[in-house]
């Protein structure tokens, strides 16, 4: 009883100096769409959600008569992307800002045994002043430029070329001029790390734990230009640490982590008739943000103990995108191409990560989409080929490459609210 006194003690006068009586309205407002994508593949991918989002296709393999298994027509309909948002403002300022929030969710899931479920996207609450913003809650990872990524009608969004994520996270931002400066720290919660699986510790895992257990977030920074409003271009860089165990197999306390840094730089341009989207990115260790990647082990410390330290595999990309900017039709083609670079250091052990046995991949989607008031129909052909190696060098990349290559037609269709 005397803490709940002492704690409302301490609340009330905060709660009373934060809020300002002359403005207690809440206003809220609704929005979303309803959103069915119907797909046709030329082959096994990989991707998530029973083939919705498609990551890149599936490798050749061969059946006892040479037969590739993974080759052959494959379908589905689905409306799981369709989603809600609620908007808030007001309720008075605290602190001279304005306050807002908002809560975003879909029927995404968060893996294949949740399908058609309930899933969080947004949740944040943002305060601002002149020319500052705090947000705090779950957003748009920091690689992701919500001011220039691709325009792509399938979810995917152009992963595995453009990093894609949410997380839980702070950030500030702050105008100064044409300028505009960002800092964040984030964790991780839908997209994660891959690294050891404590059950099999030579297969990967996905999961926050390497993150949270290295005691840090991850930290980003970034500066944006607009010297025109047709124009926007920016760089930015963050810096990751993991620890992948905390025990080694033998039972054995393990405490080795591993910094990875990223990059990325981005150009939009506008003009009345066409849009213009360009992005580079270089990245350690990225399977969290659907990148091609990971990490592997480096060196035996103590053997008998099971004690190692590791070495991170980088990624390069880079993707285009162009469209018109109708107001009913729009046309557009994206592309994308992505390479794994390799490690540093020699990989004398397991390898963690996504797709860590591509060597580079690559992907053109051409799309046209007509929109009468609240209703969208759209189509695209999305042609993504993989190059898959049947062994790796001793720094991670894969060699003697066969190509798998896959071919999808989209159609979709929407209902804004």
């Amino acid at each position: 009883m005397k803490k709940l006194a002492l704690i409302l003690i301490i609340l009330i006068p905060i709660i009373a100096f934060a809020q300002d009586k002359t403005d207690n309205k809440i206003k809220l407002s609704v929005n979303g769409f309803v959103k069915n994508d119907m797909f046709w593949d030329t082959r096994q991918t990989v991707s998530a959600r029973e083939g919705h989002f498609l990551l890149f296709p599936s490798e050749i393999k061969l059946d006892a008569d040479g037969n590739d298994i993974n080759n052959g027509l494959n379908f589905n309909f689905l409306a799981i992307q369709s989603r809600i948002a609620f908007n808030i403002k007001g309720g008075g300022k605290v602190l001279n800002a304005d306050v807002s929030g908002k809560i975003e969710a879909d029927f995404f899931g968060q893996s294949n045994i949740n399908i058609n479920l309930f899933r969080l996207r947004h949740a944040y609450i943002k305060l601002n002043w002149t020319n500052t913003e705090l947000l705090i809650g779950q957003y748009w990872i920091p690689m992701f430029i919500t001011d220039c990524f691709p325009g792509t009608i399938s979810f995917n969004t152009g992963v595995p070329f453009q990093p894609f994520g949410r997380s839980p996270q702070i950030r500030v931002s702050h105008k100064l001029g044409k300028v505009k400066f960002i800092a964040i720290a984030n964790s991780q919660r839908d997209y994660v790390t891959r690294g050891p699986n404590p059950v099999s510790p030579s297969s990967s895992l996905p999961s926050s734990i390497y993150l949270r257990n290295s005691g840090m977030p991850e930290l980003s920074g970034q500066i944006h230009f607009k010297p025109m409003k047709s124009l926007i271009f920016g760089v930015g860089g963050s810096y990751k640490q993991i620890m992948p165990q905390i025990v080694t197999p033998q039972n054995y306390k393990a405490d080795a982590t591993l910094g990875g840094f990223n990059a990325i730089a981005f150009l939009k341009l506008t003009t009345e008739k066409l849009t213009f989207k360009l992005q580079g990115i270089y990245g350690q260790n990225m399977p969290d943000v659907l990148s091609i990647g990971g990490f592997g082990v480096s060196d035996s410390t103590d053997i008998t103990r099971g004690l190692v330290t590791y070495t991170n595999i980088s990624t390069g990309s880079v993707w285009a995108d162009l469209s018109t900017n109708g107001k009913k039709f729009q046309f557009g083609i994206f592309g994308g191409y992505s390479k794994n670079m390799g490690s540093s250091a020699d990989i004398v052990g397991p390898i963690y990560g996504l797709g860590t046995n591509i060597e580079s991949i690559y992907r053109v989607s051409p799309r046209v989409s007509y929109k009468h008031n609240k209703i969208k129909f759209a189509i695209e052909g999305e042609y993504t080929a993989a190059n898959y190696g049947s062994a790796k060098d001793i720094k991670g990349i894969p060699i003697t490459i066969t190509e798998a290559s896959n071919f999808r037609f989209l159609f979709a269709s929407y209902y804004f609210f």
